[in-house]
């Protein structure tokens, strides 16, 4: 099984390095989602070094949790991540959108390398940890689920549905984080079709809710996980507000960088700014 740590500077140390090679692959790539794949670091890495049970040698082992990354836009983070935690070798990060790859743009169903759902659909990764959550439930395991959802796929009505059915299944046992940066595609939010009061409403169907005024705030994120299992009978829900483009000065809050990969000289200014030799 891996071993976690709740040592707030291996974790800060851990997301730079994400940071620097999603950077990488997504510049080899040239395409890709660059601000939501920085916005949602702190978030994953989180999660699979510090709280979730997972082993990269044993990829199919029964009493791992769950993570779903409904964002699936967001994969080069999760990529990323899942090499640093030994799921496959760092080199293939930079086959990331090429043909053959087992890293394509969008996460594709593959238990060798760490990927439990295919997603990038928007509004469909909570019904698939529905699923799984319940079936967890029915079983009488112990197994957490978790799911990364956009704000953007909050404008999606079959996501609602979905939190209407996690808090009528009661699934205790499933934690969702919303990457709240404020962007998507075509703009910011707020210019397209906003979904404030976004905790008012989770709340309203029937979740548990945590606003995270900092959604790069590892000590902060840690103790949501500690909340997360206390809360018995409906699920959790932590709102992470987070910056677009995370980490590096061009990209943080330009909408543009939605799905746009760094050019030669955005890439040496981000390493750069993250402390890595071009």
């Amino acid at each position: 099984m891996f071993k976690t740590t709740s040592d707030v500077n291996v974790l800060k140390e851990v997301a730079r390095k994400v940071r620097i090679d999603l950077l990488k692959a997504l510049h080899r790539a040239k395409s890709g989602h660059t601000g939501g794949s920085l916005s949602s670091v702190e978030i994953i890495v989180s999660i699979y070094f510090s709280e979730m049970r997972h082993d990269p040698g044993n990829p199919r082992w029964e009493d791992r949790d769950r993570f779903i990354l409904s964002k699936g836009h967001g994969v080069p983070a999760l990529y990323s991540t899942l090499a640093h935690a030994g799921y496959f070798d760092a080199s293939e990060l930079m086959t990331l959108r090429q043909l053959d790859s087992r890293l394509q743009g969008h996460p594709e169903y593959d238990l060798d390398i760490g990927i439990e759902a295919s997603t990038g659909s928007l509004g469909h990764g909570l019904s698939t940890a529905n699923g799984m959550a319940l079936a967890f439930k029915l079983d009488g395991r112990d197994n957490r689920i978790y799911v990364l959802l956009s704000d953007g796929e909050l404008q999606e009505g079959a996501t609602w549905e979905a939190i209407t059915s996690s808090s009528y299944r009661k699934l205790d046992n499933l934690c969702a984080f919303v990457d709240r940066n404020r962007f998507q595609n075509d703009g910011a939010m707020a210019d397209i079709k906003d979904i404030e009061p976004v905790d008012e409403k989770w709340r309203a169907f029937g979740w548990e809710v945590e606003n995270l005024p900092d959604g790069h705030d590892i000590p902060a994120i840690l103790k949501t996980f500690e909340k997360a299992k206390t809360v018995k009978g409906k699920p959790f829900v932590v709102i992470a507000n987070t910056v677009k483009g995370k980490g590096v000065s061009i990209f943080e809050n330009q909408g543009k960088y939605h799905g746009v990969a760094p050019s030669d000289e955005e890439l040496e200014i981000a390493l750069k700014e993250l402390g890595e030799a071009a």
